[in-house]
């Protein structure tokens, strides 16, 4: 069999768009700073301004509630710095003290600022999911009735790709009076996000999930809602995230963003049909096997796999071999040992876990490459299976 070269890894970074790529070289003579009165800064405002435009477009918001922060992660930590700030106003609206709902299958960046959180006497709480990663409704409910400030629930999850009902959960939410955010780093750009129908007060967009460039990220704050600067010292962004604006990576951002307004309905029609076929290519050829995720309120490119008696690391390492980049999980905790918090918390045994595969699929992903990998698999999972312990 000829190795090919396959990047099936698209939930950790994509390559840039052809068409950001062009944009950021055209816009890189632009080096002024968007804060300065003269011309040069001038034009890197209307840059800038001009990109906040777009992206607030695509997700049905105002310019005015995008602010643009260096990361999907600075995001997710600046909303949660809301706790921090309502501390010593904890007989505001009615709190005893701040508390967040989030849960178990969240991001590290929101799962680890919890935790630093617990320590200024800001209590989490966590909610479970079911077999499939889906969150159960009422025991939001029956946490709601303790008055928490925020709600975090991650609206499509990197590791296992399940959707979740966010407008559900924002509208019930909101009927306790708490405030409502989505990390949807997962989801802008792969399925329809408009913050209205979603009726969400806080959303975390991230460029490079999208095909522009790392290093950039937005978040969405519902005009009239309460916010805590994470990084101060300078009037950037309206006084919401101090540190010069990063223009090229604005600008380039704002690029991905209008392609994925092109490319998005029929991107998606066609991972989907990818999708189908390697799940099926797999479960024809290799016993033993646990697809983790919903079946069908999943995102379109995103497949996870456990397979019994191997590790997921060695799998991994001899797809490499064989041309194939894929991962075990979150690329942010990669460097973890044991199993993945996300696939534990759907209640699979951690025999299985520890043979999980994230295959994530992109817009330059092809039939070919879905044949091969599937080919791979079937060829190395028998060999690795012989030589474990463990089946």
């Amino acid at each position: 069999m000829e190795k090919r070269q396959i990047y099936l890894d698209y939930n950790a970074t994509t390559p840039l768009h052809p068409e950001v790529k062009k944009e950021i070289i055209e816009k890189m003579d632009v080096f002024g700073n968007p804060s300065s009165m003269h011309s040069y800064g001038r034009t890197a405002r209307e840059n800038v301004e001009t990109a906040r435009n777009t992206i607030a477009s695509f997700i049905g918001a105002t310019p005015k509630e995008i602010i643009f922060v260096g990361s999907g992660s600075e995001a997710n930590n600046s909303v949660l710095s809301l706790l921090t700030c309502q501390l010593k106003k904890c007989n505001v609206r009615g709190f005893a003290k701040p508390r967040i709902i989030t849960t178990s299958i969240e991001h590290p960046c929101i799962l680890e600022t919890c935790e630093c959180l617990s320590v200024s006497a800001i209590d989490a709480e966590y909610l479970k999911t079911d077999e499939f990663g889906k969150i159960n409704i009422n025991e939001l409910e029956e946490k709601l009735a303790d008055k928490p400030l925020l709600v975090s629930i991650m609206m499509a999850n990197n590791e296992i790709g399940t959707i979740q009902d966010i407008k559900k959960f924002a509208e019930i939410t909101h009927e306790k009076g708490a405030f409502f955010h989505t990390d949807a780093v997962q989801a802008v750009g792969k399925i329809p996000v408009d913050v209205n129908e979603l009726g969400v007060d806080f959303l975390t967009l991230s460029a490079h999930k999208i095909y522009g460039p790392k290093g950039i990220g937005a978040l969405y704050v519902k005009t009239g809602t309460p916010f805590c600067p994470l990084i101060r010292g300078g009037h950037q962004e309206r006084d919401r995230r101090a540190g010069t604006e990063n223009t090229l990576g604005i600008v380039g951002f704002a690029k991905a963003v209008e392609m994925r307004k092109i490319e998005m309905e029929e991107e998606t029609e066609r991972l989907l049909k990818l999708k189908t076929v390697l799940k099926e290519g797999i479960k024809t050829n290799i016993p033993d096997i646990r697809f983790i995720g919903h079946p069908t309120e999943s995102i379109p490119g995103t497949l996870n796999v456990s397979f019994m008696g191997v590790e997921g690391e060695a799998i991994m390492l001899h797809l490499d071999l064989a041309g194939i980049a894929v991962s075990t999980g979150s690329a942010c905790s990669s460097g973890s040992l044991g199993p993945s918090h996300v696939i534990l918390a759907t209640g699979i045994s951690e025999e299985f876990a520890n043979g999980s595969i994230r295959i994530s699929m992109g817009r330059e992903t092809t039939p070919e490459d879905i044949e091969y990998t599937i080919d791979s698999f079937a060829r190395i999972i028998p060999k690795l299976r012989k030589i474990s312990s463990r089946y």
